[in-house]
């Protein structure tokens, strides 16, 4: 059998530090020996494997490329890479779909083609690793983003990463691309293929009726003061010690008859902002009136409002995934500028972590107490106001289980927000966005029984309070690509 371990990945798309290269290789000899063979990848062009790999047989140079590019062109400038007579051609992420942002049409790639180029590859001894074999579940907040032009264009991925894979994000495997790939890559090999396993099991188990316990500032008023920053100036996450989830800006500013025009320079990702008279009336929620987002970063103009002494403004800033390819790599989020209200900057800034990890795991103040709470509302028979106003709010119900499989939660008619089943963070859902409508809930997150669903949902819920559980996926919601900056 032989070992290999890949030190750096496409690093000459972004970087070009030679030093940095080799200290890795150092560390990697000190840990795995010396018969592993050690790599790099890199894009297929000149440019990226000057930058991304290193000269000489101590380190072998593989690359990738797209699928409908010719490979061997490509593999023959990689033998310009590796040392005479040690360039097995070798493509290290043959793309058998592709990924999906938010606001996108699903990807979609043809299975015969897809096939025809692996076999490209393999007719003439190449090799190829699938990537990605197995579609995959971006769960929590670990999905990634990528950049157009530039840092503003920014394109974050769905929370599923099905990947159009020939093994889907749930494991199934009754589709026309898994059949084509298996077909070519019996043709070449030696050994007997596997038998094909069955698709998974999965049940719909129904509808599950929510009903609002919280609204997310009730959460905050009562901990405000605990884990609470205070600055001059707005802090990014990382200064917090947050990476994930969301971070709550507050400050107080003096009433004008105008209302004001609030603009934020630098905002990652998309911030809720809302508006509260704190000293005039405890029994109102912030009022929201606008939202910003980092691909089309506009001015709010501010309401004229009635208070008595200062405004309070509250600015809900998401992380909406971090990027990870490219020159803009060291992506820091949150507030990221000053924050101006007719040209001046306001000040003294209080910062409230709100990371929403699993529900049943955080040891945050805010996290603990809702988490409590919401088991607690679940079981009481409250009326539900129709609330017709953007406002972040907890929306909890029990899935009952009857016989445990896989399943999938339909969020038709929600608008945006993030599903927790026990606890456990399933990801991000916008479905009014799109296309993702479902997301994927395996087996092994239920119980028998009941079993919670929480819901944060940031603007408005579904007008009958319910989501159902069906057994598929589903991408045709929201709009086009054409319009997703129009959709904040």
């Amino acid at each position: 059998m032989v070992k290999m371990g890949q030190i750096e990945n496409e690093f000459g798309s972004y970087g070009d530090d030679k030093a940095y290269l080799h200290h890795l290789v150092r560390i990697a000899r000190r840990h795995l020996g010396d018969d592993v063979i050690l790599y790099t990848t890199d894009g297929g062009s000149r440019e990226n494997l000057n930058k991304g790999t290193i000269p000489g047989d101590a380190v072998f140079s593989a690359v990738d490329f797209s699928t409908g590019d010719d490979p061997w062109p490509i593999f023959k400038l990689q033998k310009e890479f590796n040392a005479p007579g040690k360039s097995p051609p070798l493509s290290t992420e043959f793309y058998t779909g592709w990924l999906t942002h938010w606001g996108e049409h699903i990807a979609n790639t043809d299975a015969t083609v897809t096939a025809s180029y692996l076999e490209r590859i393999l007719s003439k001894n190449g090799s190829a690793v699938l990537y990605m074999a197995h579609g995959g579940t971006n769960f929590g907040f670990y999905s990634g983003a990528n950049t157009g032009a530039d840092e503003t264009d920014y394109k974050p991925d769905l929370t599923s990463y099905d990947y159009d894979a020939p093994i889907k994000e749930s494991g199934d495997i009754d589709n026309p691309k898994y059949q084509a790939l298996r077909r070519v890559i019996a043709k070449y090999t030696t050994a007997p293929l596997p038998s094909v396993p069955s698709n998974t099991e999965k049940k719909a188990y129904g509808l599950i009726k929510l009903q609002k316990t919280k609204s997310l500032f009730n959460i905050v008023d009562t901990t405000y003061f605990d884990g609470v920053t205070e600055s001059e100036n707005p802090l990014a996450m990382e200064s917090l010690g947050q990476m994930f989830g969301f971070m709550l800006y507050v400050s107080d500013y003096k009433a004008k008859a105008n209302g004001g025009l609030l603009f934020i320079p630098k905002v990652h990702d998309r911030a809720q902002v809302f508006i509260s008279c704190p000293s005039d009336n405890y029994e109102e929620n912030p009022k929201y009136v606008g939202t910003v987002a980092r691909w089309s970063n506009t001015s709010i103009r501010l309401p004229h409002t009635q208070c008595t002494s200062d405004n309070r403004i509250y600015i809900l800033v998401e992380n909406m995934g971090r990027i990870n390819y490219g020159q803009y790599i060291f992506d820091k989020k949150g507030i990221l500028s000053p924050v101006y209200l007719d040209g001046e900057p306001l000040q003294k800034w209080k910062m409230l972590p709100i990371p929403f990890h699993n529900l049943n795991e955080d040891r945050n103040s805010v996290i603990s107490e809702a988490y409590t709470d919401l088991r607690k509302s679940v079981q009481k028979k409250l009326k539900n106001k129709r609330n017709y106003h953007p406002e972040p709010a907890f929306y909890s119900g029990h899935l009952t289980v009857d016989e445990i499989k896989d399943s999938f939660l339909s969020f038709h008619g929600w608008s945006k927000g993030v599903a927790f089943i026990n606890g456990f963070n399933l990801g991000r859902f916008w479905p009014s966005f799109g296309p993702q409508c479902n997301l994927y809930v395996p087996a092994p997150i239920l119980q028998e029984g009941k079993n919670l669903l929480v819901i944060l949902e940031l603007e408005a819920p579904n007008a009958e309070l319910f989501v159902t559980s069906v057994d598929h996926p589903d991408f045709t919601c929201g709009s086009s690509a054409n319009s997703r900056v129009h959709q904040i």
